[in-house]
């Protein structure tokens, strides 16, 4: 592990500096791990970022381990994953805490003004890098155009798989051939998905359990119930993840009057703190789990936050382990590998249809648009580390506080 200091510090730093959710997190990879460290080519992270799309689950945090997995195996992977989620998931449980003493809209400053529209600009510097790799005819500019105006007109989560399903058969229309050499086959790992359901199975008898017999701390087993559901089913990242838990804990409680876990206006000020915070949205669920567990206690909460972190993140994790050497193997086959042209055009399509419908999210200001160019410039123009664009942003807006 120590050859690997070098990487992990980034992968820290990276888990500090990237703002924007899974889409504006993809120009931070491709500018840091690509052309910065080359821990993987430009071909590979638009691939890892296609195969992630179709897994349940925050597909910015499994292109991360994918990386470290390429790197060193499962171990780096492992540890790969555990820096890019503590830091944001340890924010949002403090943020459970500490809003009992506080009002936590003040933290949404202008110190944080420039932000999104930054993020816009680092997720068009990553679309226009991967169409250059992906898209070089006709008929995937075709599957771009098309993959790009539905996500923007119908914008489902569950539109994702279908597009790069819909991609991947689309180009098996095409005479591409797999190359003559064939790489060895990877070893599949059945013991993740037995994991997997087994985990499922355990947390969902034991949830049951301890709500008919009323256990002392029961509603931390119905915690890690539902959110290792959320990790096993939910596409299109923590964004879509948001309604499901404002039903799940807000509605639902009050609704079979089963005790109270969080107010709106708990859920919606967490939702809004999450934007702020660099690393995975899915870091919402530390917060969530903190404060449905607030009124036990403060070992309660903590526990919560605990039991939440790892509910909603572990069966992504195990899902990615297991299915990716099945993925590496079936590449080698014609049909699959024709296929990889549609899927990654797809990608590239949701890319520039992320940036659209996050520069419409922003207030309709020109300064938005300076900031979006001048992120595109400095990342095409410069050698500026991600890292430090970000910090001169945050400076920016501290300055203009």
């Amino acid at each position: 592990m120590i050859r690997h200091i070098p990487f992990l510090k980034e992968v820290f730093k990276y888990s500090l500096s990237a703002f924007g959710g899974p889409q504006g997190h993809i120009g931070m990879m491709m500018k840091t791990f690509v052309e910065k460290r080359k821990d993987v080519t430009q071909e590979e992270l638009i691939d890892y970022m296609s195969f992630c799309q179709m897994l349940p689950g925050p597909s910015s945090t499994q292109t991360i381990t994918l990386i470290g997995y390429k790197r060193g195996g499962i171990l780096l992977a492992i540890v790969t994953l555990l820096i890019w989620i503590l830091p944001a998931s340890i924010m949002m449980g403090a943020l459970s805490f500490l809003i009992q003493y506080f009002d936590a809209q003040s933290i949404q400053t202008n110190v944080f003004k420039f932000i999104q529209p930054m993020a816009v600009g680092f997720l068009i510097y990553a679309a226009y890098k991967a169409m250059r790799i992906s898209v070089n005819h006709p008929a995937t500019y075709t599957i771009m155009i098309i993959a790009g105006i539905l996500t923007i007109l119908l914008r489902s989560p569950w539109l994702f798989p279908l597009l790069i399903i819909a991609g991947g058969f689309v180009s098996n229309f095409s005479d591409k051939r797999i190359p003559e050499i064939q790489k060895n086959k990877k070893p599949i790992k059945w013991v993740n998905i037995l994991g997997f359901v087994l985990v499922f199975l355990i947390a969902g008898i034991f949830s049951e359990l301890a709500r008919i017999q009323h256990w002392h701390y029961a509603r931390a087993f119905n915690l890690f119930e539902n959110f290792y559901r959320f990790g096993s089913f939910v596409f299109g990242g923590g964004h879509a993840l948001m309604p499901m838990m404002y039903e799940q804990f807000v509605i639902r409680p009050e609704h079979l009057q089963i005790g109270q876990y969080l107010t709106p206006s708990q859920f919606l000020t967490g939702a809004g703190i999450i934007n702020a915070i660099p690393g995975p949205v899915f870091s919402i669920c530390s917060y969530i789990g903190g404060m449905s567990m607030s009124e036990f206690g403060w070992q309660a909460q903590l526990l919560g936050c605990a039991v939440a972190t790892v509910g909603v993140f572990l069966p992504s994790i195990l899902l990615l382990f297991f299915f990716f050497p099945i993925y590496q193997n079936l590449k080698q086959h014609t049909i699959i590998f024709r296929a990889l042209e549609g899927i990654h055009a797809v990608v590239v399509g949701i890319m520039w249809a992320s940036g659209y419908i996050l520069f419409q999210s922003l207030p309709f200001d020109w300064t938005n648009l300076v900031v979006i160019l001048i992120t595109f410039s400095l990342l095409m123009l410069s050698k500026i580390p991600a890292p430090l664009i970000v910090l001169g942003w945050l400076l920016l807006g501290l300055a203009l506080k």
